[in-house]
């Protein structure tokens, strides 16, 4: 849930100026996302948002992008520790078993990471399916992923 809501910040902050932490609440829970000002506060220290200036003067939230990679980093690290079970792959698809719940949001941390070479996942519950292109780069990528196990 975490991780679709920081997708949904994310993807507010880049449609229109947000200036408040209670008009993101709002936004949010039009939504449909259960928030108090507290876990936005959180979300926007996770994310590394900052105030910006905009053209008419007034301050808004933006990404900084680099201090999203580097959060998005530590939470895929994270993540990879806690709920990878095992991984396994075949030509440029790779297998990833996770414990049960935990699938949908290693993926979607993955997507956030932007590897070039992964152009898609898929997350079920206990499953994450990383499609890889070209197909010589799934290797790499399965390094890349042992990395971040510390392995």
């Amino acid at each position: 849930m975490k991780a679709w809501r920081h997708k949904k910040i994310l993807e507010v902050i880049s449609r229109r100026p947000v200036s408040t932490q209670g008009q993101l609440v709002k936004t949010l829970r039009e939504a449909g996302f259960i928030v108090t000002q507290a876990t936005i506060s959180r979300d926007i220290r996770e994310l590394g948002l900052v105030k910006t200036v905009g053209e008419n003067g007034n301050t808004h939230y933006s990404s900084s992008e680099h201090s999203v990679w580097l959060q998005n980093t530590d939470r895929l690290k994270r993540l990879f520790k806690d709920s990878v079970v095992s991984m396994d792959y075949s030509e440029n698809l790779i297998i990833v078993k996770t414990h049960p719940g935990e699938a949908q949001g290693f993926a979607s941390a993955l997507d956030l990471a932007n590897w070039e070479e992964i152009i898609g996942t898929v997350g079920g519950d206990d499953t994450v399916l990383i499609i890889v292109k070209p197909k010589r780069a799934t290797p790499n990528v399965i390094n890349r992923l042992t990395t971040l196990a510390g392995r």
